[in-house]
């Protein structure tokens, strides 16, 4: 079953140079990924960094009293521990597994040997984390100016472009969470998706059935985090 999976699915891995990719490349480990596994917390020591293949994986802020929002959300476009290279020793928040699927796993000890000594690798990571503080940027815009039918539109969008199925495996009540909003107002505006023919949800299951329309009633938000990752790999390959 694990033949069909690569490591060059990830497009990080995918940009790396041939010299860098070899030597990483024997030291990454395939794992499966289960919904709601915790990978790392906020503020605590974690060992390894994740390249997602087919998993997709929900980076949340959570409060003292336990209020958590999504900030980002990651798929085969990028990897989970960026704070291995920017000089921090702990995670810089929650990330949990949101579709259960496949990842590469590599020892962040290895990965910040290779960020000091390779321009290239260097390159392409710091590319990314630009890329992802675009996304945690206007996802914060879009939950304090956009009305939840737009923020349902975007996380359904972004969270479909990283699965690799038009089927997203979750709850009202979770994507409430996610948005820090009301599961009401969730449930409203997906009843109003659905009854405009562009979903459909049963038992925990939200299945997209007209992509183009739900993209019309999204906000800007989507296009710009969108944009953003559609220019990165390009120009990390070129580089």
């Amino acid at each position: 079953m694990t033949d069909s999976y690569n490591q060059r699915q990830n497009h990080l891995l995918a940009a790396l140079p041939a010299s860098d990719y070899k030597l990483l490349s024997m030291q990454l480990e395939l794992i499966h990924l289960p919904q709601g596994k915790v990978l790392c917390e906020s503020g605590a020591v974690f060992n390894y960094v994740y390249f997602p293949i087919t998993s997709v994986i929900s980076l949340l802020h959570v409060t003292e009293e336990g209020a958590c929002a999504e900030i980002a959300v990651v798929g085969s476009e990028g990897m989970i521990g960026v704070s291995t290279f920017m000089g921090a020793e702990t995670a810089l928040g929650h990330a949990v597994v949101q579709n259960a699927g496949y990842a590469y796993r590599l020892n962040k000890q290895l990965l910040r040997q290779k960020f000091d000594r390779s321009d290239s690798v260097r390159h392409v990571l710091l590319r990314y984390t630009q890329a992802l503080i675009t996304h945690m940027a206007q996802t914060v815009v879009c939950n304090r100016h956009h009305s939840v039918d737009q923020q349902l539109c975007r996380w359904l969008l972004l969270n479909l472009d990283r699965s690799p199925t038009n089927e997203l495996a979750v709850t009202h009540e979770s994507i409430a969470n996610k948005l820090g909003v009301r599961r009401e107002g969730v449930t409203d505006a997906a009843g109003k998706l659905r009854s405009a023919g562009l979903i459909h949800y049963a038992r925990g299951h939200i299945t997209v059935l007209d992509r183009p329309r739900l993209e019309d009633r999204s906000c800007e938000c989507y296009a710009v985090v969108k944009n953003e990752f559609d220019h990165m790999l390009p120009h990390l390959i070129a580089a």
